[in-house]
């Protein structure tokens, strides 16, 4: 057989790549978080700070999710506001909305 210059057992070392990197980032920052939300969930009693933290960082996961992988950190800051003007004034709409209909006190 004829050899082709390439062995068997390659001691050649494997580095990663710049987006595996910050895939795994993103896996443990969100990994932490979750974690954080589990603890809250089985220690504070149900009631409003309970709820209020959830939402915070349900928000917080929200915006990381989409910086890191829908690549939004990275673009222009007039696009970041034109996204997100809008969706501070939905959750105030629906905090008022709640609000008023009773549902908070």
């Amino acid at each position: 057989m004829a050899s082709h210059g390439h062995s068997s057992h390659s001691e050649e070392k494997v580095i990663p790549a710049p987006q595996t990197a910050a895939i795994w980032k993103t896996f443990w920052i969100l990994l932490i978080l979750t974690a954080i939300e589990f603890i809250i969930a089985f220690t504070l009693p149900a009631n409003g700070i309970r709820v209020a933290i959830f939402a915070g960082m349900t928000i917080v996961k929200a915006f990381y999710i989409v910086g890191e992988f829908m690549h939004l950190k990275h673009e222009v800051k007039t696009l970041i506001w034109a996204i997100l003007i809008p969706t501070i004034f939905v959750v105030w709409l629906l905090i008022a909305l709640i609000y008023e209909g009773g549902h908070l006190y």
